[in-house]
């Protein structure tokens, strides 16, 4: 091979590289700016809570009235601003903390319940939805680091 074919060759080596590094630079910036997806999907919520509540809780709610539950607390989420419309592809634009208290959630689900006459035999059951709920929004990458006492 003649020198000045592997310069050639070097040099488009070293362009194609070039040229890989800025593109692939140049999506990693954008994709950091911009807030993960996390794809909420009911079906896949309600298997994922059913099957993480307690067997007494697994026997006292069927999976209607568990996707009721699910559906009443995104409803409550979107109410204060949780659950925004427009997040495909937003920049991270976060500036106030905000924190979900169970307690606070579990008592207006439990009267949600009630208004959508959902027969809750056990209080108890509000509660595990609540935290099997919760854990599914962290296995999905939907929530944030807990809150500091």
């Amino acid at each position: 091979m003649s020198p000045v074919t592997l310069v050639f060759v070097g040099a488009s080596v070293l362009g194609v590289f070039v040229i890989a590094a800025v593109a692939i630079g140049r999506e990693a910036r954008r994709l950091d700016a911009v807030a993960p997806r996390a794809v909420y999907a009911l079906d896949d919520a309600v298997a994922f809570v059913a099957a993480r509540i307690p067997p007494a809780s697994q026997a006292r709610l069927t999976f209607d009235e568990v996707r009721a539950l699910l559906v009443a607390h995104m409803r409550w989420l979107h109410a204060r601003g949780l659950q925004p419309g427009d997040v495909i592809d937003r920049r991270q634009d976060i500036d106030e903390e905000v924190v979900v208290n169970e307690e606070t959630l579990t008592a207006w689900l439990l009267g949600e319940a009630e208004r959508q006459s959902i027969d809750l035999v056990d209080d108890v059951d509000a509660v595990h939805v609540v935290q099997a709920h919760l854990a599914y929004f962290d296995e999905i990458g939907a929530v944030g680091p807990r809150a500091s006492s």
